[in-house]
């Protein structure tokens, strides 16, 4: 089974069926790390981490799905994820009106549900 990374609690209690679900308290940052670690020891990014249009300065939450076996780390994971987790230093959150977090969860919600093609 695939494995989910998030920090949204949307994307938690949607996925927690179909996925190993890895739900982090953290920011973008922490949640880019623990899949850089997880690819590390041989897993596979299966969805872009910087997916959507979105700047990784407009939302507090990211989903991530990476592959629930290990194997050889995988060269290409590693150079995108290591990519972004640069960029997300380049930018950072901008102050949000709590107002906006349902929002937001519902928007990085749907952008797992999208990627759902790669299966």
């Amino acid at each position: 089974m695939d494995i989910l990374v998030t920090n949204n609690p949307l994307v938690h209690q949607q996925y927690r069926s179909d996925f190993r679900v890895t739900f982090l308290d953290t920011d973008l940052p922490g949640i880019f790390i623990y899949v850089r670690d997880l690819i590390h020891k041989g897993h596979k990014l299966l969805t872009h981490p910087l997916s959507g249009s979105i700047k990784p300065n407009e939302s507090p939450y990211k989903s991530v799905i990476v592959t629930g076996t290990s194997a050889e780390t995988d060269v290409r994971s590693v150079g995108i994820i290591e990519d972004c987790i640069e960029t997300v230093k380049k930018f950072p959150l901008k102050n949000i009106d709590e107002k906006y977090l349902p929002d937001m969860q519902l928007l990085d919600l749907s952008l797992i549900k999208a990627s759902q093609s790669y299966k």
